[in-house]
This record gives structure tokens, sequence and C-alpha cells, in this order.
């Protein structure tokens, strides 16, 4: 990149401190980035009867409302790449969070029609980020993605934790009710917008992320493998981030605990999504990963399906370990079954893709099951299966191997 220096009379700045604060700069970015993740989407779970009951919508029809942004993930993953290749990576991601913000605004429209269009566009800003964090991360912090992507993944976690315990307090105590618990997350994607802008000065490059028109990754076995774990992964997190308040209240709990169980699945995925990352990328191979995820799922819905509500807690912590284990491990597959960064961005693109389109049809299908048999128990058997197939899928995607170019 070309740049022009003036001469000037002032001391020389000390290019190891601007360095420094470059980084600095570029890792609050990231975080912040990623905490506008989640949080938009999984504070709608806890909310789901209320708005549901405000606007006379079905249970099917509420389930769009986690299902829209999973579509608009789908639509866009593979764009993203080449809107990076076009405007420069940092670009791509600042107008990623602007129409999140945007999003989430709109959804404080007093109108049904204004409820989905934000949820829309809130889920194409949230799909640019999916993309191009981990393909940045393997591009600025090569020798450090396994920590830099458990961070990432912590703190886009973390938040979407507290999102789904107190956005139903929260609208119990806001003259907005509900439209303004969710107008709330529009405060994070706010400063990461503005944390953000250095980026657009300091790092503004073009051509970053090639993608070849003659790529085989779409011909590639690994790849797709890769692509059904993503998928996945993302049709358990959001079935049960749309439905598990719901499934739980019907069997006698208060909404608000229902909200913090819900809290508590994913406050227990925070720690885990730190540490595979790291442990993915110093293992030959990552298949003992995937057959523990698979476990912890299993042994979660297992014990969810008993109807005993004295065990609930210990089959949310099994489910949000196993969802924090199993979105950790993906994102690091995009980095280890890659060679370069491009080819980490067309993988990320391919998998989000295709994953999110397979994930959307989770929160639809159980709302779906429900309305059709009356009962949960069927619509959470359902997600036994899921997992299985996670597996089989995981069993080869954990192998240690790239890629073909």
């Amino acid at each position: 990149m070309n740049k022009t220096y003036e001469m000037s009379t002032q001391p020389a700045e000390n290019p190891q401190v601007s360095t420094g604060m470059k980084a600095l700069l570029l890792v609050l970015g990231i975080i912040l980035i990623a905490t506008t993740l989640r949080a938009p989407i999984t504070s709608v779970g806890p909310l789901v009867e209320t708005i549901r009951l405000d606007t006379g919508m079905s249970h099917t029809l509420a389930g769009l409302l986690t299902t829209f942004p999973l579509l608009a993930f789908a639509v866009v993953s593979p764009i993203a790449p080449k809107l990076a290749r076009r405007w420069g990576m940092e670009k791509t991601l600042f107008s990623g969070v602007a129409a999140v913000t945007l999003g989430i605004v709109l959804r404080f429209v007093p109108s049904v029609a204004a409820l989905f269009a934000g949820t829309i566009l809130l889920g194409l800003g949230i799909a640019v980020s999916n993309v191009l964090l981990p393909s940045l991360i393997k591009r600025d912090f090569p020798l450090r993605v396994g920590v830099m992507t458990g961070i990432y993944s912590v703190s886009m976690n973390i938040f979407a934790a507290i999102a789904s315990g107190v956005s139903l307090p929260v609208s119990n105590h806001l003259a907005s009710g509900w439209r303004g618990s969710l107008l709330i997350w529009g405060i994070l994607s706010l400063i990461a917008l503005i944390v953000w802008l250095p980026q657009l000065r300091y790092r503004h490059r073009t051509g970053e992320v090639r993608i070849s028109s003659k790529s085989s990754i779409w011909r590639s076995k690994l790849a797709w493998q890769v692509t059904i774990v993503m998928g996945l992964q993302s049709f358990v997190f959001y079935s049960v981030v749309s439905w598990l308040p719901e499934i739980l209240t019907d069997r006698g709990m208060s909404g608000s605990t229902a909200g913090w169980m819900l809290s508590l699945m994913q406050f227990f995925s925070v720690p885990v999504t730190f540490f595979v990352p790291i442990l993915a990328g110093r293992f030959k191979n990552q298949r003992g990963l995937v057959i523990g995820t698979f476990l912890c799922f299993v042994l979660g819905f297992v014990l969810l399906l008993s109807g005993w509500n004295a065990i609930v807690p210990v089959a949310v912590v099994l489910v949000g370990i196993g969802t924090g284990a199993a979105f950790g491990l993906v994102t690091m597959f995009f980095m280890l079954r890659t060679r370069r960064t491009e080819q980490a961005a067309e993988l990320s693109g391919m998998a989000q893709s295709v994953g999110y389109l397979l994930a959307a049809v989770g929160p639809l299908l159980i709302g779906l099951i429900h309305d059709l048999s009356g009962s949960w128990t069927t619509a959470t058997s359902v997600l036994l299966i899921v997992a299985i197939v996670y597996m089989l899928a995981g069993w080869g995607a954990g192998n240690n191997t790239y890629i073909e170019e």
C-alpha cells in the first residue's frame, strides 16, 4: 500500500507505540463486533411468547423471527468475500455493523412489518461479520489464531448469554416493553462502529480476499463436511435459543426463570468457546473434540426429555457446553482446513451460506412440529437426530487434512 509522508519539525512518533496502539484498537474492534453477532437474536427467545401474544402471531410465524436472520446469513455469506475484495475488509465490516444498528432501530418501530424488516436487515449485517472475522484473524494474527478465535467467540457468547437473561426482566421495566428491550442492543453495535472507525484509516486495503472463479471448494468433500457441521451446530443452537424458554414455561417454570435457564446455557458455553479453539489448534486432528461435543448434546437432550424440572439446569449446562464447543470447533475448521487467508474466507462463505440455510429450518421446523403435535417432546427428539448427523459429518471434518486448491 502506498503512503505519503509529510516532513514535520515535531518529534517523530514512536513506531512501537503506534503499532501497539493500532493492534490494541484492532483487537478491541474485533471484540466489539463479536458482541453484536448473537445478542440481537438471542434477546428475542425469552420474548417470543410476549411478542406472539402482543402481535397475534402463531408459533410458526414467531419462529421466523429467528429464522429470517439465518436466511439472511445464507444469502449474504457467499457474497461477503466479494464485497471485501471490492471495498476492503475493514470497510465491509463497518458496513455490516451499520446494517445491524439500523436493523435494531427499525425493530423498535411499532409495526409487525418493521419488526420483520429490521430482523432481516440486522441478519444481513451480522452475516458479513460472521464470514469476514475468521479470515481477518487468520490474516492479522497468523501465530495467534486459536487465542484470537477464542477471544472472539467468548465475546460473542458472553453478550448472547446476557441478552437471553435480561431481555424479559428489562422489558417488564420499560414503558416500551419488548420493543425497548430489543432496542438496547443497538448501543453495542453503535459503540462497535465508533471503535472500528480507525481501521478505515490505518488498515484500508483492497484485494485482500481473492475468490477465483475456478475455485474447486464447492466440489470438495471436506468443505461439505465442514459446511454440514456448521449448519447442524447452528440448527441446534438457534432452535434451542428460540424455543427453550417456551418449552420450560409449558412445563410450569416462570418466564423469568426460563429465560435465565437459556442464559445459563450460554454462560457455560463461554469458557468452552475460548479453550476449544486453542485445543483444536494443538491437536493433530479434532475428532476427539467432535465426539465430546456429540456426547454433551445427547446427554443434555435426553435429560431435557425426561421432563424432570429439577435436572433442567444440568441439561442446559450440557447443551451449552456442546453448543460452545461446536461453534469454536467449526470456526477453527475454516482456518485449519485451508492454507490461505482468501481460501479461509471462501470456505467460511460457503459453510455459512449453506449451513445457515440448513440452520434456518431449525426454529421453523421445531415450531411447526409443536403446532402439529401439541407437544414439545417430538420436537425436542428431532434435536437428538441432528446431533447424530453432526457427529458423522464432524468425524470427516476433524481429520488432519486440507482442502485441495
